[in-house]
């Protein structure tokens, strides 16, 4: 069933790992989140790793899903507080080191947890491996912007990077882009720096830059951007180390919850304000929508030897059920065969670089 060495055959059923027990809600969440795809997909099917009991309670009643879902009973689970070494030591038998195992072993396509962030990316690079090639695995999101979303790496896996790194994060973040987007033409590809001037900027990303511009990669090079340029769309990826992209990512989301809590104070601090706040419900309601940190979650373990998405520990199950949907297209894509390839010609360029 594993799609590592082969594009998944469009007539054959997608198999998603799902570790039930991640998250802050469990399978009070994951399970509707899952009932929630099955109705604009008919080709998913589940592996559900978990405490039995908690998960048969919460799918009883979803009658069209139960055919859908196989249950694997563990009652070992890695708490959302574990450190990452803890959790990794204690993992054997756990809901996310089974769900895991799962997508190694070949028994799904593609692993989806809400669960400890680091535990995650810690066992996921232990059973998984990363790409031959690869030096570093990096996390990868959707932005929201004004002109199209915009996929931005690394969001917090690896804090600090050199201009190999960078590189290769953009050829990972290009491949991202082509699939999440279905886009046919390069995605254009940008560094985040401090300023868009050449001579700005640390030397790792100049250099970086300096790679980027001789090289041949599944994207288009753009040069740099500055933080107030992630919103905008302007570019369909974004590169960066994991401590500034942690950074912007946390920020958006603030920044996100603070326009909400100022447009709800705005429309309900008196009875004028009240009725115009009914005038403008659907206008309203279309900017909660586009808003809604739930219509972008899941973020993606990029360069494992397997497919790995983080969701959100708070998502609902609209949230959730949006990451298990960018799982399965990326598994129709054959993505991690495509990695493959394109790290191999990335690494025979910059071998040539060095000779010169």
């Amino acid at each position: 069933m594993s799609t590592n060495s082969h594009q998944q055959n469009l007539t054959e059923d997608v198999c998603i790992a799902v570790d039930a027990m991640g998250g802050d809600f469990g399978p009070k969440v994951i399970v509707p989140a899952l009932d929630l795809v099955i109705k604009g997909r008919p080709d998913v099917r589940f592996l559900v790793f978990g405490i039995e009991r908690e998960i048969k309670e919460h799918l009883s009643p979803y009658k069209a899903l139960e055919k859908r879902v196989t249950i694997h009973h563990t009652d070992q689970v890695v708490k959302n507080d574990d450190k990452p070494s803890a959790a990794l030591r204690a993992s054997k038998g756990s809901s996310m080191r089974l769900a895991i195992e799962a997508v190694k072993n070949g028994d799904a396509d593609a692993v989806v947890s809400a669960g400890n962030t680091g535990a995650l990316m810690a066992m996921a690079k232990i059973v998984l491996k990363t790409v031959p090639g690869i030096h570093r695995p990096a996390i990868a999101s959707v932005m929201p912007g004004i002109n199209g979303d915009t996929i931005m790496l690394d969001l917090g896996a690896n804090l600090l990077v050199d201009s190999d790194n960078l590189v290769q994060f953009a050829v990972l973040g290009a491949l991202f882009a082509k699939a999440h987007k279905k886009m046919h033409t390069p995605p254009s590809v940008a560094l985040l720096n401090i300023g868009s001037e050449e001579v700005k900027g640390p030397e790792h990303i100049r250099s970086a830059s300096d790679i980027l511009s001789k090289i041949e990669f599944p994207g288009e090079y753009k040069g740099f951007v500055e933080g107030n340029d992630i919103t905008k769309g302007i570019v369909d990826v974004i590169v960066c180390d994991g401590y500034a992209g942690n950074i912007a990512l946390k920020t958006a989301e603030g920044t996100g919850k603070m326009i909400k809590h100022f447009v709800t104070q705005s429309f309900s601090s008196n009875p004028m304000a009240i009725l115009g706040g009914l005038f403008a419900y659907f206008s309203l309601k279309n900017l909660k929508k586009k808003l809604d940190p739930g219509a972008y979650n899941g973020g993606v373990f990029l360069g494992l030897n397997g497919l790995c998405i983080k969701s959100h520990g708070g998502a609902d199950a609209f949230g959730f059920s949006n990451a298990i949907i960018l799982s399965v297209r990326l598994a129709r894509l054959g993505y991690i065969n495509q990695i493959e390839k394109d790290i191999a010609h990335l690494t025979d360029q910059t071998a040539l670089l060095e000779e010169e």
